[in-house]
């Protein structure tokens, strides 16, 4: 993957807006500070999930406060980077730019939350964690960002 700088505006998306695309988004912000406008949205909002602010808390990132919501609740539309974290997420943001000048990725990225219930809660946890450091690890390279915890 080629590093690129830091666009003016982020969008992750996913589908439900619960975990993989809110903690992409809280990395992001984390490393950019107010370098960029980032947000995030599902293709439909789903439930808050405790796990993500468990792991994200891990690393000094405070996702207490997130509340999903779903591309159709965002108030503009007009970013200049929209990266996709799941297919049916990355369908949609395709329809919905068709007619516009931005830049659209698809980072193929596991769910971890069908792991619940697959296993004890430790091992619940490992797998968000393994998530969260690859999203971590993937904008550090992404927009050759420095900083953070080493994940």
């Amino acid at each position: 993957m080629v590093a690129r700088g830091l666009p003016g505006s982020v969008l992750f998306a996913c589908t439900m807006n619960a975990v993989r695309s809110p903690m992409a988004a809280a990395i992001l912000r984390h490393l950019a500070g107010r370098r960029a406008y980032v947000e995030s949205a599902g293709v439909r909002a789903g439930e808050v999930d405790p796990f993500v602010a468990a792991v994200m808390d891990e690393i000094g990132i405070d996702l207490s406060e997130h509340v999903p919501h779903s591309l159709a609740d965002l108030h503009d539309t007009s970013f200049d980077l929209i990266i996709t974290l799941s297919p049916e997420a990355h369908h949609q943001a395709l329809e919905l730019t068709r007619t516009m000048a931005v830049d659209v990725e698809y980072w193929p990225t596991f769910d971890a939350s069908m792991m619940i219930g697959q296993g004890n809660r430790e091992q619940t946890l490992e797998s968000y964690r393994a998530v969260r450091d690859r999203l971590f690890n993937r904008i550090k390279d992404r927009f050759a960002m420095t900083g953070g915890p080493t994940v």
